[in-house]
């Protein structure tokens, strides 16, 4: 006699099958049939739990997503920055990066899907682990409180996203990185009065 699987578990299988169908096909490829089958179990409870595809694959995103996110402590607003940077650029570029752009690329058709990623994606974490940083920057003396604010602390992983969407290379160059902090963060930070 079989059980069938029910609440954490059954979603755990899902989770599990969804981010291998991501690996495997991308969110372009990845089907709420495939999922289910992969899952051993049918759509609708599949849609139960996620309404459309683009909720699941967020979740499933996020479940290949258990890496901690960096909080680097180097001693220097101008040594993190590049910490954080580099990390992110180093995740973006991988495969595990690829599937993030291309949730990100079907975004750009449907601006529900953008909003989803980020109330779910963990962007907002990424944005207070910068804050974070610019805060612990203040308390050293090396910024402005003024500095501490939410529009400063994005601007470099904004910068970024914005190598990776308008240019359309796979990784960012270290050179680029380090421009993004020298050129525009910190005197943004600096100029904060």
């Amino acid at each position: 006699m079989s059980t069938r699987r029910r609440g954490e578990e059954l979603e755990r299988a899902i989770l599990h099958a969804a981010a291998e169908e991501l690996r495997e096909s991308g969110y372009a490829g990845m089907t709420m049939d495939r999922v289910a089958a992969r899952a051993g179990t049918n759509k609708n409870a599949i849609y139960r739990r996620w309404p459309h595809r683009a909720a699941l694959g967020i979740a499933a995103y996020r479940h290949l997503s258990d890496a901690v996110l960096p909080h680097p402590d180097t001693g220097t607003l101008r040594g993190d920055a590049l910490e954080m940077l580099r990390r992110a650029n180093e995740t973006w570029s991988s495969p595990h990066g690829a599937i993030l752009r291309g949730l990100l690329a079907a975004a750009a058709d449907d601006p529900a899907l953008l909003g989803l990623m980020r109330e779910r994606s963990g962007a907002d974490t990424m944005d207070r682990a910068w804050l974070s940083m610019l805060e612990r920057a203040v308390a050293r003396g090396e910024a402005p409180p003024a500095a501490a604010h939410p529009r400063v602390a994005t601007t470099p992983m904004m910068l970024l996203r914005a190598e990776y969407a308008m240019r359309g290379i796979p990784s960012v160059p270290d050179d680029v990185l380090v421009d993004i902090v020298d050129e525009v963060f910190l005197p943004l930070v600096r100029g904060r009065a």
